[in-house]
């Protein structure tokens, strides 16, 4: 696999690399581990990722949901990496994966998932119900309001359903 700079990264919009970017420093977590000054050059480079990314949303090349989940793989990968390396966890890890990004990107996340399982399950018990309906109505034997409460529909919904039945004979 070819090796990508940070500029290369960005240049090329190949931003979902960026977590696979900090694997480049793992070499040297060590170092910046026990010294402050190379650590706080590793942490101005997140800060600078994070800036770019922050302008790139600005811009409209990327969109927050996009930025924030780069951002929280970024956080998750220096998590793994660098377990041994407390300072390195705590400055740079700190940076890439705030409770608020790893908050916002999955809260997004959950939301689209919850809203999609809400609305299935909605429309199948419709459907369902009104399934359930028909078959009761095409049978002929039952009253309308046998039908609504066999099937969990209201008398007017049952009601439709009998008219366009009749319509479609």
């Amino acid at each position: 696999m070819q090796a990508y700079s940070l500029n290369d990264i960005f240049e090329k919009g190949l931003l979902i690399l960026i977590p696979f970017y900090i694997f480049s420093h793992e070499k040297n977590f060590a170092i910046y581990n026990s010294d402050e000054k190379k650590l706080a050059k590793l942490k101005a480079e997140y800060q600078k990722i994070l800036d770019k990314l922050d302008g790139l949303e600005e811009q409209g090349v990327t969109g927050a949901f996009d930025k924030r989940t780069i951002v929280e793989l970024s956080g998750d990968v220096i998590k793994e990496i660098a377990q041994k390396y407390e300072n390195v966890q705590k400055g740079v890890g700190d940076l890439m994966g705030g409770a608020l990004i790893e908050t916002t990107a999955r809260s997004i996340l959950n939301q689209g998932i919850n809203q999609g399982i809400t609305q299935g399950r909605s429309q199948g018990i419709s459907q369902a119900q009104e399934e359930t309906a028909i078959r009761m109505l095409q049978d002929g034997d039952l009253p309308k309001d046998k039908v609504a409460k066999y099937s969990g529909l209201k008398v007017e919904d049952v009601e439709r359903l009998a008219e366009r039945l009749a319509k479609s004979m």
